[in-house]
């Protein structure tokens, strides 16, 4: 029988209270190194990388899509592991939101500015904020090359105001400075195969990659069903996910194909953010 490798009552009432849990070694380490060569010989992530500045001129590489599918990437978002931790975090059943990957190159990788994922998910047309994301490390995370900060227990503040600012979409920083004086600042440092869950509301950031090493993470994102969008975006409306068990992961056949269908970035009119 396989063990059940999802969130237990005691992480999910730590994501519920802090707005984030944190799973070591949710992934063993032959599935992270399926990832790390996934991202560097699939020719669907080489043909639809796009780059993405900060405000500081340093830029993170990304590649994102909407829909899973049967390659490692598209298997670890089906996992049972996951999407029962995110049926247990979210209340019912979910679906896929989009994927992406996260690419901070040595010395150059970009900072991403203090944000709420539902900042623009909002305005993608969710009404409600039942949505959450899991931020798996291919690569060690530290401090160094700009691992994911955030601000504990801000999913309690409810969805601030964002605007576009160099390329991204960052939260109004007046209310972040002043949560920030009252609320736990954590850097979360992860080896490779962890995971981090968390609160679409929950204001994270991260700084540039200042050291030798990449940073790259897989990121995916999902949606309760009850909450499809109100309209047609650039990300899904309801979409039955078909979950996989774990050991699927293992048994993902390398993509030879750039025919899966990848967001395509437009270019955006900047907006003024308070602050």
């Amino acid at each position: 029988m396989t063990a059940d490798l999802s969130l237990t009552a005691a992480e999910i009432a730590a994501f519920h209270r802090d707005g984030y849990v944190l799973r070591r070694r949710l992934f063993a380490p032959d599935e992270v190194a399926m990832l790390s060569d996934a991202i560097v010989n699939d020719p669907a992530i080489a043909k639809n990388t796009y780059v993405r500045p900060d405000s500081k001129g340093a830029s993170t590489e990304l590649a994102l899509w909407n829909h899973p599918g049967d390659d490692v990437f598209g298997a670890v978002a089906r996992s049972a592991r996951i999407v029962d931790s995110m049926e247990k975090l979210l209340g019912g059943e979910v679906y896929h939101w989009h994927s992406k990957l996260t690419m901070k190159r040595p010395k150059v990788g970009g900072a991403w500015d203090w944000h709420q994922d539902y900042g623009y998910w909002y305005k993608n047309g969710c009404l409600f904020p039942d949505m959450a994301s899991v931020f798996i490390s291919v690569d060690p995370s530290t401090r160094e090359n700009g691992c994911l900060e955030v601000l504990k227990g801000s999913h309690l503040l409810g969805r601030l105001e964002h605007g576009v600012v160099g390329g991204q979409v960052g939260a109004d920083m007046e209310r972040v400075e002043a949560a920030m004086k009252v609320l736990e600042h954590v850097y979360v440092e992860q080896a490779p195969g962890d995971a981090l869950f968390f609160h679409a509301n929950t204001l994270h950031t991260s700084g540039q990659n200042r050291s030798d090493r990449s940073r790259n993470v897989l990121l995916c994102c999902y949606n309760a069903a009850r909450n499809s969008p109100i309209r047609e975006t650039s990300h899904p409306s309801y979409t039955k996910l078909h979950k996989l068990p774990d050991e699927a992961v293992r048994a993902a056949v390398p993509r030879t194909t750039a025919n899966q269908d990848f967001y395509k970035p437009v270019p955006r009119m900047p907006e003024p953010v308070k602050g």
